[in-house]
């Protein structure tokens, strides 16, 4: 599996009293934190130093841990990561998000090649706007399901998601997502059925676009 650290960097110190001072080293000295699995973390010094943490036992590969016994700046920086949403806890890893390769977390015993992750800002949602990365046509997400595209006919077209041509080249163990097309068709009734029609797709063949001031553009 494709893991990534968290960018090597300092971070700010907070606002109050000042923190003993491997609390304070934890924050402002420039590292980079790698979750292993197994509740085990690689941290990366500013000057490339590498130390294995075991965070749920508290140790360290470090002398100031292996000599003094100290929950040294290392437990400590990763601790704060995953506070702080930049390291994930646990049980989990990061690893590249599919649309823009920033960190996705998922659970360290699923396989990369079950479906592509995705980082919070590029998962999808009823009401998200997408892309269609075949046509550039803009859509609206109305429903996800788990079932990949493998298995999830297409009724018309006497085929599955996966099946048809234009999702050919479209991993077909992803999920699948249905979607509409955003403006529809008014008559004197309402709205025409055929406007409304749900139209499913492999979920990499969809971009997530970036809604204006974070809101769902769906009325």
């Amino acid at each position: 599996m494709h893991t990534i650290a968290s960018p090597k960097t300092s971070l700010s110190l907070p606002a109050g009293p000042s923190l003993p001072d491997r609390s304070r080293r934890a924050r402002v000295e420039p590292m980079s934190v790698l979750a292993l699995g197994g509740g085990l973390y690689e941290v990366e010094t500013d000057d490339e130093t590498t130390y294995l943490v075991d965070l749920e036992a508290g140790r360290c590969t470090c002398p100031d841990h292996a000599f003094r016994d100290a929950r040294c700046k290392h437990v400590r920086r990763v601790a704060i990561e995953i506070t702080e949403g930049r390291t994930p806890p646990p049980g989990q890893v990061a690893v590249p998000c599919f649309d823009c390769g920033e960190p996705a977390f998922i659970d360290e015993t699923r396989a990369p090649t079950e479906e592509p992750a995705y980082c919070p800002g590029h998962r999808l949602r009823p009401g998200d706007r997408v892309r269609d990365r075949e046509t550039d046509d803009e859509l609206v997400v109305v429903g996800q399901s788990r079932r990949p595209a493998e298995t999830v006919r297409i009724d018309a077209a006497d085929t599955t998601v996966a099946g048809y041509p234009t999702n050919r080249r479209y991993s077909p163990t992803v999920p699948v997502v249905g979607a509409i097309y955003p403006h529809a068709t008014i008559d004197a009734t309402g709205p025409t059925p055929e406007s409304l029609r749900v139209y499913v797709f492999p979920r990499t063949r969809l971009e997530k676009l970036r809604n204006p001031l974070g809101e769902s553009n769906v009325s």
